[in-house]
């Protein structure tokens, strides 16, 4: 087998159980790097640097991390997150001689080979535990061939860094920012895959998500107040909501406010006797769907009616805060079941 393509670690199913359930302190750093390289926060960055060295992250590690996350992020934050870097090791090495050592590389040198596809088609496969395909690299080719050849076959070849510790800081840049949710999914999933147990990605992304800032929406949004963060049911949830309870007595109404690309995972109202649900859309854009049928985008005034046991979903549309009154039909034995989430694609078909 081909050197880089042995180098590569891929956990067993002992290594994985011996995980941490949550992370330590050098991956909270890593966590830490990845998203203050994605957002370009430099003091952030030079913080996040400190606490990898102080926690055992070589030189030639943190080097290794900026390289990987121009991919990622682009040379523009790469650069200055290398400028940083240089600094921050310089200041540490002056004063306590701290910012170097740990593992290194093992001297292979940065190649830009001819087989970097096929050593990169065969990482990737490996990676992700499967061949990788679908329609939007057979409308782009040009970037299937990059992603292939050089991310994975020039830069996750490399030895500096396992497998596992490409993927958690790979996940922590991707939920620094909110535009590349899709991608960040997937390397969930990929990190899981490969000794990122799903308590510490659970970890990363709480550490680097900036939550959802309803302060920003104008005063005038809605008649309703948005609430605080829906804490008790944010595991039935993608993405951030609020609830305001408006009414306990007689029929219960809440004011339920998605984040842009919230949603529910789909659930059943259960009743023996009446029971339901109603909602009442009073500002931004959303959408409500039933098991089996198209998406039905709601707008301020739209009202949906949702007979007990009926499997459904709803939440913001991709681009705007949603708020709708939930409204709470009297009913005999009552009960909420909850499903599986609704996931990207899914979402993305409903609400294109």
């Amino acid at each position: 087998m081909n050197k880089r393509i042995a180098g590569a670690i891929v956990m067993t199913a002992t290594a994985l159980a011996a995980q941490a359930a949550v992370l330590d302190a050098k991956d909270t750093a890593l966590a830490k790097i990845g998203a203050a390289v994605a957002r370009g926060d430099q003091d952030a960055l030079a913080a996040a640097f400190g606490e990898g060295f102080d926690a055992g992250l070589s030189l030639d590690e943190a080097k290794e991390v900026v390289g990987q996350l121009y991919a990622y992020c682009g040379f523009p934050r790469a650069l200055n997150a290398a400028a940083t870097l240089m600094q921050v090791n310089s200041r540490r090495d002056a004063e306590t001689q701290s910012g170097t050592g740990g593992a290194g590389a093992s001297g292979e040198p940065i190649t830009l080979g001819a087989d970097s596809l096929t050593i990169g088609t065969a990482n990737q496969t490996k990676l992700c535990g499967g061949p990788v395909a679908g329609p939007l690299f057979d409308f782009h080719p040009q970037l299937d061939a990059y992603l292939k050849a050089h991310l994975f076959g020039d830069i996750f070849a490399r030895d500096v860094l396992d497998w596992r510790t490409r993927e958690l800081v790979t996940v922590a840049a991707l939920a620094a920012r909110p535009e590349t949710a899709p991608q960040c999914d997937a390397h969930v999933r990929i990190a899981r895959l490969n000794g990122v147990t799903p308590d510490q990605t659970d970890a990363i992304l709480a550490l680097v998500r900036r939550p959802a800032d309803p302060a920003s929406l104008p005063k005038d949004w809605s008649a309703f107040p948005v609430g605080e963060p829906n804490v008790a049911y944010a595991k039935y949830f993608k993405g951030a909501s609020f609830l305001a309870r408006l009414s306990t007595n007689q029929v219960g109404i809440a004011a339920v406010t998605f984040e842009p690309g919230c949603r529910n995972n789909w659930h059943v109202h259960h009743a023996a006797k009446g029971g339901g649900q109603i909602l009442v859309c009073t500002a931004g854009r959303g959408f409500y769907q039933e098991w089996g049928k198209p998406a039905v985008e709601m707008k301020p005034g739209d009202t949906v009616n949702i007979p007990a046991g009926v499997k459904h979903w709803h939440g913001a549309a991709p681009d705007s805060w949603f708020q709708h009154l939930s409204v709470e039909p009297p009913g005999e034995g009552t009960s909420n079941e909850w499903l599986e989430p609704v996931d990207d694609a899914a979402y993305a078909e409903a609400t294109k």
